[in-house]
């Protein structure tokens, strides 16, 4: 007998039509195909919200997992040899798209699950897009599966915000997910140089890096942004469950909105 899968790329289209009968969600992971690090595999950002995305399906078991995008905005990483990306329109296009044919299917919670910083306002935008044309009752939004981490994960995860590329935390998931994707005899330790500032706002980081092509590359000289020799797979392990606890609260969260806050 076929093994139940929650890939929807591993289902039959029966399956499919079956599951839809009792459940209505889909995550369509999204990534980005960029270096990370003279260590990392270029893939991490695929790979690591899609893993998510498969251990929330598992335990909550009323979801599927599209095939990833891998192909979206790296344009900041312009510069590196390893930076494969679309532009800015033609991947707002894809993600309208994709959210349009996956609600047409039966879908009606098409969940972009963002693992790549740089993909946030386009996917946002995209949505938008869709969301005139979409059937009724059918929604498509995207997150971030940290969006739902606690202060004290976040901050832990990210060094205080010192780690965001490349560095403990991704290379830590890599090592948890498959340690083959990861050359720990290359781990290095790179932190950019950011000046000291007066605001310290987060539209200093739009101004620099969504504004500026090449920007990482023109800030680092490894593509790092963190201390990859400071990761660990048991470290990897308790930050992938973070973030799929983290999705799950931001789904309660979302549909309760959904319910309760719309008057007209």
């Amino acid at each position: 007998m076929k093994p139940k899968s929650v890939f929807l790329a591993e289902n039959t289209n029966h399956e499919i039509e079956e599951f839809l009968k009792t459940h209505s969600t889909l995550y369509v992971p999204v990534g980005a195909t960029e270096q990370h690090g003279p260590h990392s595999a270029i893939g991490t950002d695929v790979f690591l919200p899609q893993e998510i995305a498969r251990r929330v399906c598992l335990r909550e078991g009323n979801a599927l997992v599209a095939p990833p995008l891998a192909y979206t905005l790296s344009y900041p990483h312009r510069g590196f040899t390893s930076e494969f990306s679309l532009s800015i329109e033609t991947f707002m296009a894809v993600v309208r798209e994709l959210a349009l044919s996956f609600a047409r299917a039966g879908f009606k919670r098409i969940v972009f699950l963002n693992g790549h910083f740089d993909n946030t306002y386009a996917l946002a935008y995209a949505c938008a897009q869709a969301a005139e044309r979409m059937p009724e009752g059918a929604k498509a939004f995207p997150f971030n599966y940290w969006d739902g981490l606690t202060p004290e994960q976040a901050g832990t995860m990210s060094d205080g915000g010192k780690d965001m590329h490349a560095g403990a935390c991704e290379v830590s998931m890599l090592l948890a997910l498959n340690p083959d994707l990861v050359d720990m005899a290359r781990a290095n330790t790179e932190f950019p140089n950011f000046p000291e500032t007066i605001t310290k706002s987060p539209a200093l980081h739009t101004a620099f890096f969504f504004s500026s092509p090449g920007s990482v590359y023109r800030m680092t000289r490894s593509g790092t942004w963190g201390d990859a020799t400071r990761a660990t797979a048991a470290k990897g392990e308790q930050y992938l469950e973070a973030g799929v606890q983290s999705v799950i609260n931001l789904m309660h969260d979302i549909e309760k909105t959904f319910r309760e806050l719309t008057v007209r």
